[in-house]
């Protein structure tokens, strides 16, 4: 009797699927995986912290209009972007972004318009000029180009790495808790010195009647959201990052130094 009741409970007990939990693994490597090849390990203080200790700073750029200038004009731009090139002792990236024109947020406010009009003529004259607007950008495929100066800073331990290293880091481009935590320590020392480059930038533009300004935290998301997601993008705005649940290196490190010590407590 005793062996029957331990056969019927073998039978009765549930057995746990293991291809399911094998599909739950594989599904959480491909959440994972975009994020890992990125050479950015977090957005904070207005900069992009790099996964190799280094950070960086985007100014967006103002344009002028060179063939309208006169010969005079154009010659002093000239000269003043030489200066500029010549008194700088940082490397630089120049970046031309091209993206179709996004009118959304001007639609919106012809509506708000048009909604408020009491005349029954004006208001369909405004949503007829808005038809005509958006469908002027849909068909004639206007571009819109901003222009980006990525201002870098690296810390003295950082050296370039020579291609086997490079090979191996595209490997296994896991980030580690170690340099996690190195990361956070010289933020604030490596950030002033990026500050440092940034001014020098910044006059040295404006020298050049040039307009720079630093994108912010939420604009740098925005531009890599809108970089990596072309198409959602223009239907998924991100509103405010508030609402949005965005995990910092902070963060991490946070929980982790919290768990060890609840551990060792």
């Amino acid at each position: 009797m005793a062996e029957e009741k331990a056969a019927i409970k073998e039978k009765k007990k549930p057995k746990t699927p293991a291809k399911t939990k094998k599909k739950g693994k594989n599904a959480k490597k491909t959440l994972s995986s975009t994020q890992m090849y990125l050479k950015i390990a977090e957005i904070r203080d207005d900069s992009l912290v790099l996964k190799n200790g280094g950070i960086r700073a985007v100014l967006k750029v103002s344009s002028i209009n060179f063939n309208l200038k006169s010969e005079d004009e154009q010659n002093a731009i000239i000269y003043s972007y030489q200066n500029f090139l010549n008194s700088i002792e940082f490397p630089i990236q120049v970046v031309i972004k091209s993206k179709k024109l996004d009118i959304d947020n001007y639609i919106d406010q012809l509506n708000d318009i048009g909604e408020k009009q009491t005349n029954t003529l004006l208001q369909r004259q405004t949503y007829e000029y808005m038809d005509y607007i958006q469908r002027l950008v849909e068909y004639a495929d206007i571009m819109q180009k901003d222009f980006y100066v990525v201002v870098p800073y690296d810390p003295f331990r950082s050296t370039k790495p020579n291609f086997l290293q490079r090979f191996f880091q595209d490997m296994s481009p896991k980030d580690s808790f170690s340099e996690l935590k190195r990361r956070h320590n010289e933020f604030t020392q490596i950030k002033k010195g990026l500050n440092q480059r940034i001014n020098v930038v910044k006059s040295g533009l404006e020298n050049a009647g040039l307009a720079a300004q630093q994108l912010t935290t939420q604009q740098l998301i925005e531009l890599f959201y809108e970089t990596y997601n072309p198409l959602s993008s223009r239907n998924q705005k991100i509103e405010d990052l508030e609402e949005i649940n965005v995990k910092q290196d902070s963060d991490i490190l946070y929980n982790v130094e919290s768990g060890k010590s609840s551990e060792e407590t």
